[in-house]
């Protein structure tokens, strides 16, 4: 008989436990929504992958049933997801009032504790002031020259190949360009491979959060050890044999971490290093990779470019120099390109923020604790918003000011938090396409599929042959595929 007791005791327990988690306490109305399977909430249905440029299956099924703001539950937390324009705008202006950064605690193992994404108030402004003597305009103006040198070496080394990966081919060159100018590291001259350690920590990324061994998160954490391991002795290096003067962000940071008083630790140095050369490279590659491959499927946006960039040229008293910060900044197409290109890419699927107290929103109550995750792609993607949303179209930026957020366009972030490297970001896609148009042609091999996991990649590469223009296309050898020249 007592058993019957205690599994009846058992059954209420769980049922009472279950309903409380698919109805939390709370004041007011929440959001519409299902918290899901216990624990698991909807995680699995969120990292279900799909391959299309499109608002992903899982926030546009929800959107449809539940409307712009619903809930969910991810990783065991709950979430309000916004889809709303005039919400999102109002979580990036409310930054440390009512709202602050949050991710995941695996995010947090993945990219530390003390990294600038985690950090708020005082210390995330000296952090991001620290930034900004990297990627501020006055640095961007001197790097201007050695980002242009750097990318026509670039493809010229890549024209003598038969055919090249760009995903993979950008990601090095701009890693290789970051790390000097972070670290002072060669890869031609380095015995390790530094950047081989983050291939394996962007694979695991986004990635369902198992730490056990063969999973792609795990892979992902022994990645970040093995990185952070590297950057912790070349850190320390630095520091014992210090340079009279700066040449690189380390000796920066080795002057801050020596003034009597700082607030700057060498965890968070490394943290913040580590966190600047994974963001500069990956994201920066990926927009460059769509950006191509818009071109290869969009001729006329391809001739505006080429335009441009010519008549850039041609106004110059040598037709051999360099690009100038003036030249730079008067690439208005080519800005609009860059726009719409990561409007349309949306690599980064979700940005995270958590509730300081219970907030009311058109009716909705968001719970203080709660996470709250703004979705671009739901409003870049919105035909309300963009006619067409679909189709890479530059001219729709025609007098639209892109230099910053804004209720539509978030692609940088948005609010205090609006990424510091944009600038220089924008760049290096500039001056790349600057070379590539006015020096190259390129034609499509293989590849060029995307997947999103929820986070954008190319499963099987997107691969170009590249030449000079005063020289043959030569042919494509056995890859089969696509055939257009494109010049």
């Amino acid at each position: 008989m007592w058993c019957l007791c205690v599994a009846a005791l058992l059954i209420i327990c769980i049922t009472h436990w279950v309903y409380r988690w698919r109805n939390p306490r709370f004041n007011g109305k929440l959001p519409p929504g299902s918290m899901g399977l216990p624990l698991l909430g909807e995680t699995l249905q969120f990292f279900s992958s799909n391959t299309t440029h499109d608002i992903p299956p899982f926030i546009k099924l929800r959107m449809e049933k539940y409307g712009p703001i619903f809930r969910t539950n991810l990783v065991g937390r709950p979430v309000v997801v916004s889809t709303d324009p005039s919400l999102n705008h109002f979580i990036f202006q409310q930054e440390g009032q009512l709202f602050q950064s949050w991710y995941p605690d695996t995010f947090t193992e993945i990219f530390g504790r003390q990294n600038v994404g985690s950090l708020h108030g005082f210390m995330y402004k000296y952090l991001k002031n620290m930034v900004l003597h990297l990627f501020g305009p006055e640095s961007l103006k001197k790097m201007l020259s050695e980002v242009e040198q750097t990318v026509f070496a670039t493809l010229q080394q890549w024209s003598f190949r038969e055919s090249v990966e760009l995903k993979e081919a950008t990601a090095k060159m701009i890693f290789d360009l970051t790390a000097k100018k972070l670290i002072g590291y060669d890869s031609a001259k380095s015995s390790e491979n530094l950047r081989e350690n983050f291939v394996a920590f962007i694979q695991g990324l986004i990635s369902f959060p198992l730490d056990i061994p063969g999973t792609a998160y795990h892979k992902c954490l022994q990645g970040r050890k093995k990185a952070m391991k590297m950057l912790k002795n070349k850190l320390q290096e630095r520091r014992a044999r210090p340079r009279e003067q700066q040449s690189d962000f380390f000796d920066y940071v080795v002057e801050e971490l020596q003034k009597e008083g700082t607030i700057l630790t060498e965890d968070i140095a490394l943290d913040l290093m580590f966190v600047l050369l994974f963001a500069s490279f990956e994201t920066t590659s990926l927009a460059l990779t769509c950006a191509i491959k818009f071109l290869v499927d969009n001729p006329l946006v391809l001739k505006g470019l080429e335009e441009e960039h010519e008549a850039i040229i041609k106004q110059r008293e040598d037709p051999n120099s360099g690009v100038t910060w003036k030249e730079y900044k008067s690439m208005t197409f080519t800005f609009q390109f860059i726009s719409e290109t990561v409007r349309l890419a949306n690599i980064v699927p979700g940005i995270f923020r958590k509730a300081l107290r219970e907030i009311n929103f058109k009716g909705y109550t968001i719970p203080a604790g709660w996470t709250v995750m703004v979705c671009p792609p739901a409003v870049h993607l919105n035909p309300a918003i963009y006619k067409d949303p679909l189709s890479i179209n530059p001219w729709r930026w025609d007098g639209v000011e892109t230099n910053g957020a804004s209720k539509n366009f978030m692609a940088f972030g948005g609010g205090m938090r609006f990424c510091v490297g944009t600038e220089f970001t924008k760049v290096q896609m500039a001056v790349f396409l600057h070379c590539l148009v006015t020096k190259f042609r390129w034609r499509p091999i293989k590849g060029g599929n995307i997947l999103r996991t929820p986070g954008l990649q190319f499963p099987d590469g997107f691969h170009v042959q590249i030449i000079e223009k005063d020289q043959k296309m030569q042919k494509p050898g056995r890859c089969k595929g696509m055939n257009m020249v494109v010049s």
